[in-house]
């Protein structure tokens, strides 16, 4: 085989996304603007979700959320431990009492057994992650919470995911996605919050911009200033972002069906390698692939994950582990005493995922040498 160099992910860019950033520096308006407010509106009509409400990232998106919902530090809000860092520093943002708990390897996301046991009077939400694009059976996880706690998406992973035929980001209380480039649409950096909630999107829209009170008049005044009566953040999109997510936005339909159609592929072709363990999901989810992740399977494997890995760079093919175990983070197991096999899901996760090249940007031909090249370890 002759030698490819295949990026884990790539955006996925045309003349439309330029036109559109030419038109707002041209414009003179960079900052949050129309273009924001266009991106957001067509995000809601997609998601088929109420209020759209741009960040700058999901991180800071998740920040807003938790602090509209007004928790502190007598409240226990519940983060699975697999799962990108901020998950969890979004909770201590907040000051609320963060509980860990385990992930299914199968799915890589919340152990429902686990959640169980994990719920307490002073539960006041749970941050589900839709991890890689795969959504969390919203059904069970309302079952163990009830009607008292607060269901939040960390739908970081889940742009345009469904289950039960329902949108992510309309699953929950509210949900927080992100536009890092390795997600399916990007805007470089940036976030949205999405909600049903009426009065949660007037708090998160005040927070997002210093805490400024918002104005309801058409024509405003020269000399009018915003009043505040909370302390916020300047956690805002610019139209220059705004402008690369409106095109983006059209897209993600076709994004979605470029991805399942070479994930089946991958499934396809790499079934009969009895050293890996293939995601696997059933029909009433409608996975994104944000990320394509295998697990190593360490009994029938002769090779460390790390081994495979660097041995797949050396090929041309970059590759990552899923994501962290979060209490096997240092600032988190010091913090919390936290032993890697005290959450065994989340560890195993950690020590033998690995996210293979899925983008769309890959021709058949890059598949294929990814492909063989497995195959041949």
């Amino acid at each position: 085989m002759e030698k490819r160099l295949i990026k884990i992910s790539e955006p996925c860019f045309n003349y439309k996304e330029l036109n559109n950033v030419k038109k707002v520096l041209n414009s003179g308006w960079i900052t949050q603007g129309k273009e924001v407010k266009k991106f957001e509106n067509l995000f809601s009509k997609f998601h088929k979700v109420k209020y759209s409400i741009a960040t700058n990232s999901c991180t800071t998106g998740l920040h807003l959320i938790l602090t509209a919902l007004d928790f502190d530090y007598k409240d226990e809000i519940i983060v699975p431990a697999y799962s990108w860092i901020s998950t969890a520093n979004s909770v201590l943002y907040t000051n609320a009492k963060l509980v860990l708990v385990d992930v299914d390897p199968k799915t890589n996301n919340i152990c429902f057994e686990n959640l169980k046991n994990k719920i307490t009077k002073k539960t006041k939400a749970i941050i589900i992650v839709h991890l890689f694009g795969l959504c969390v059976d919203i059904k069970k996880v309302k079952k163990i919470a009830g009607n008292n706690i607060k269901i939040i998406e960390d739908a970081a992973c889940a742009s345009g995911s469904k289950v039960y035929n329902k949108f992510a980001g309309t699953l929950g209380m509210a949900a927080s996605f992100s536009f890092h480039p390795r997600k399916v649409i990007t805007t470089g950096e940036g976030g949205m919050v999405t909600t049903s909630n009426k009065n949660l999107a007037q708090k998160i829209l005040q927070l997002r911009n210093h805490g400024a009170s918002i104005s309801n008049k058409k024509t405003i005044k020269p000399y009018f200033m915003p009043s505040f009566t909370k302390i916020g953040f300047n956690y805002r999109m610019t139209d220059i972002q705004g402008s690369i997510g409106v095109e983006q936005i059209k897209k993600l339909n076709y994004f979605i069906n470029q991805r399942n159609k070479w994930a089946k592929y991958y499934n396809s072709k790499l079934i009969n390698i009895n050293w890996l363990i293939l995601p696997s999901f059933s029909s009433e989810f409608k996975h994104s692939w944000q990320a394509y992740v295998i697990h190593l399977n360490e009994k029938k494997s002769r090779y460390s994950r790390n081994t495979i890995m660097n041995h797949l760079q050396k090929k041309g093919i970059f590759t990552r582990p899923g994501t962290h175990a979060i209490h096997m983070q240092k600032i988190y197991s010091l913090k919390y005493n936290f032993k890697p096999k005290d959450f065994p899901g989340a560890y195993y996760c950690q020590k033998n995922s690995i996210a293979l090249p899925l983008h769309n940007k890959m021709t058949k031909k890059d598949f294929d040498y990814v492909i063989n090249c497995l195959k041949k370890i």
